[in-house]
């Protein structure tokens, strides 16, 4: 899977444009909500993205040996520290947050968690790390990333050349003039999504960064935009293959973690996550310009079950 052009895919939209920031400004004065502000029509200086939410991915291992050394007092207190924490009952807590089992020597379990809220995300880590059991847990990963509607999703302009183009539809029918209406029915709901996403209330989920590939002969951004487009557009009715079974949000992390995108998939039942990605890595997007890194497999859990499970 790449960054994400699929219909099917969750996903997306409402949008506060703000212009670029002027270089070489004045100095900025500071609020008491600690945004700062300029001279009129300046962007201000904030945490909060113009558009989406806030992603971190969290895997945690447990030290058997520092948890089996912590006195009782100091478990139960940890312990009713994780379910506070877990339940999102912190000041701030992020607007979506999932734990998970994480079968494996990768992790013992994991949090996904979304929010405008930067700092809403970071107390839940470091509430984590700073409870009576952080002693015995050990970080193994994490993922930065933030929403977004990716360029190749087409708006209905575009959707209506895809459609004289590629399926040779007449412009004045009625079956071309149905289906941008549709389309452009359907557009704002999973733009909404895409940046603002619900998690889903199903049994299991995997997450794993990505990139594309900027070798020699293979270097997706050599590509003229309009080859791109049309390799996501293949790759994204891959997945639509798979609606209704597998939800994913695709997240940007360009110059914020080591990977470009994070993908994180819900699905009904664990084989429908084999299926998906085996299916979707015979497009060329991936193919030939994806490459991959670890995937972490969970299911998803309430935090006393976690806790319980994990045998904290």
């Amino acid at each position: 899977m790449a960054d994400d052009s699929s219909e099917s895919a969750v996903a997306a939209a409402t949008v506060n444009p703000v212009p670029p920031s002027a270089a070489g400004s004045e100095p900025l004065a500071e609020t008491d909500s600690g945004h700062r502000t300029g001279p009129a029509g300046q962007v201000p200086a904030t945490l909060v993205p113009e558009a989406g939410w806030h992603f971190l991915h969290l895997f945690y291992q447990v030290d058997r040996a520092r948890l089996s050394a912590l006195a009782p007092p100091q478990r139960e207190q940890g312990l009713d520290e994780l379910r506070r924490v877990l339940g999102a009952n912190l000041p701030g807590a992020p607007e979506q947050l999932q734990c998970f089992a994480v079968p494996g020597h990768k992790a013992d379990f994991g949090i996904v968690m979304a929010g405008p809220d930067l700092r809403g995300l970071h107390d839940v880590q470091m509430a984590i790390q700073a409870s009576s059991l952080g002693p015995a847990l050990r970080p193994t990963s994490s993922f930065y990333s933030i929403t977004e509607v990716s360029e190749y999703v087409p708006d209905t302009q575009e959707y209506g050349r895809i459609l004289r183009e590629r399926e040779g539809l007449d412009p004045a029918s009625g079956m071309y003039a149905a289906k941008v209406a549709a389309y452009a029915e359907r557009l704002g709901p999973m733009n909404q999504q895409r940046l603002y996403p619900e998690f889903p209330n199903w049994p299991c989920l995997c997450f794993y960064p990505m990139s594309k590939l900027r070798t020699a002969d293979q270097n997706w951004y050599l590509l003229p935009f309009r080859a791109r487009a049309e390799l996501m557009a293949q790759h994204g009715r891959s997945g639509m293959k798979f609606a209704g079974r597998v939800l994913q949000v695709i997240t940007a992390s360009t110059g914020l973690d080591n990977w470009e995108w994070g993908v994180t998939l819900w699905a009904r039942n664990p084989s429908y996550l084999k299926d998906i990605v085996y299916t979707m890595r015979f497009d060329e997007s991936s193919a030939k310009y994806a490459l991959f890194g670890d995937f972490f497999f969970g299911y998803i859990l309430p935090p006393d079950e976690l806790l319980e499970t994990i045998r904290l």
